[in-house]
């Protein structure tokens, strides 16, 4: 039976996992690495630390000839290599907020407009390209020393193969990439003036992009598949690759996805469309705050009380929450409101109220940022027939149920929820030709636990007062920078 390596960088460490080709984990270890913040909103990582924890993971697996391998990982960050292929400068990461003046400049010299019809999204501060313009802008010197310019899972296949490749989910995210026609942008490359020979040729995400070179305790020859950027790649691994399923991650952020057949995009940017790792498309919304909201709680105004302590109090307590509502904005918002000057609430407060009333409070208001990104993706062509619901947050048979009476629809938890590393390797399956596409795959190897079906429950009103607290908020606190 076939063995499959999948192989996710991720922002605080790095996953790499073996599967056998019914799904079943078979090994998997982990290493973790630091993230420098050299400057308030930059946020960097040395590549080499990659490098070196993928390494250790791979040494701790123990099975130097897998028949395939798939990488995964962080989105958006920019690795920059010399002639030599040597690292110029610490990677700038996804979460780094440097480049607010050059998405302005990618703005002005494209055109708003034609931007986002060629990216299907704005260009944002953690986009790749931005940071390639600001490196050019404050950094000359290093930047005149470019001629590589790498995705972070790619740069761990370029350490594995040789091969400078990327695949065309990771590319949608960088600005650069026409995202309708899955390639690169010789227009916005034109406007910006920026060189196409520094960037990886792109594939899709089940071809084979490269062999394994000997490195990193690995055999020579061992077919590395594209991959996926992590929410493409995780999306594979709940099997959330067709219209009519969507995947709610209950993560430190939240995010909802969805497959799509066209390259459908939000015209104001509160959600992205990217290519999908399946040879079509996605479009997912994402919130900054959700289990991250549900722990800030925890911590500060519940004193540590357990997660199914809050969740058995806020079971006991009616919908609405007696006229309680949470702003889940901790962090600003993306989705739906792309918002860096957003911010949280609890408002509605009386001498009545309990700690049950907030407990149920807090999990209703970030539930309505979920349900406002999946209205935002039903306005995309998006059909939320079954709900997969994952990561830490899906335990919570409470939240589940939430979730299905809020969406409408059948709410699946899944037997196995090791995430973006899953997925990567079921691409590796596909590349392989174990099986003939993405979906097949996911049919033979993502299995469902449990699934929790919708009640009558109305939240009509909750939310609507929910929806009519940001505007009011917002016009409170203004705008900080005036």
């Amino acid at each position: 039976m076939a063995k499959l390596l999948g192989i996710d960088v991720g922002t605080s460490g790095c996953k790499v996992l073996l599967i056998d080709e019914t799904g079943k984990v078979l090994r998997q270890a982990s290493a973790e690495y630091p993230l420098s913040v050299p400057q308030p909103l930059w946020s960097e990582q040395n590549p080499e630390d990659w490098w070196l924890g993928v390494q250790k993971c791979l040494a701790e697996i123990g099975e130097p000839n897998p028949d395939a391998i798939g990488v995964t990982g962080q989105m958006h960050g920019a690795v920059f290599l010399d002639s030599q292929d040597e690292v110029i400068r610490p990677a700038i990461l996804w979460n780094d907020q440097r480049t607010v003046a050059e998405c302005q400049e990618i703005d002005d010299r494209v055109g708003v407009t034609r931007v986002r019809q060629i990216t299907c999204n704005p260009p944002l501060t953690g986009f790749q390209a931005p940071k390639l313009l600001w490196l050019r802008n404050h950094e000359p010197d290093a930047f005149g020393r470019v001629r590589s310019l790498l995705l972070p899972k790619d740069y761990i296949r370029f350490k594995l193969t040789g091969s400078k490749a990327t695949e065309v989910s990771d590319a949608s995210g960088t600005a650069l990439f026409d995202v309708p026609s899955r390639k690169w942008s010789e227009e916005i490359l034109g406007k910006l003036d920026i060189d196409g020979a520094i960037l990886p040729e792109c594939f899709e995400s089940s071809e084979v992009t490269g062999y394994t070179n000997g490195t990193g305790g690995l055999s020579k020859g061992i077919p590395v598949v594209g991959g996926g950027g992590d929410q493409a790649a995780g999306a594979v691994g709940t099997g959330a690759v067709k219209p009519g399923i969507v995947s709610v991650s209950l993560g430190t952020s939240g995010v909802v996805f969805t497959a799509l057949n066209h390259a459908e995009y939000d015209e104001r940017g509160a959600a992205h469309t990217f290519c999908h790792a399946n040879r079509a498309w996605h479009a997912m919304g994402v919130m900054l705050s959700c289990g991250g909201a549900l722990r800030w709680y925890r911590d500060t105004l519940a004193a540590g009380v357990s997660y199914d302590v809050l969740s058995a109090e806020a079971d006991t307590v009616p919908v609405g929450a007696d006229g309680l509502t949470f702003l889940p904005y901790l962090s600003g918002e993306r989705t739906p409101h792309n918002d860096s000057y957003a911010r949280a609430s609890l408002s509605g407060l009386t001498l009545g109220h309990t700690r049950a009333h907030v407990s149920r409070a807090i999990f209703e208001g970030i539930s309505f940022g979920l349900l406002d990104g999946f209205r935002l993706l039903e306005g995309l062509g998006a059909t939320g027939k079954e709900i997969r619901v994952t990561s830490g947050g899906a335990k919570s048979r409470f939240w589940v149920q939430m979730l299905a009476d809020m969406f409408g629809a059948p709410c699946t938890t899944l037997e196995s929820d090791e995430g973006p590393a899953f997925g990567a390797a079921i691409l590796a399956g596909v590349g392989k030709g174990i099986w003939t596409d993405v979906a097949t795959a996911c049919e033979a190897t993502v299995r469902t636990k449990t699934i929790v079906s919708p009640n009558s429950t109305d939240y009509s009103a909750p939310y609507q007062r929910y929806r009519e607290l940001y505007p009011a908020i917002r016009n409170w606190i203004g705008n900080p920078e005036t």
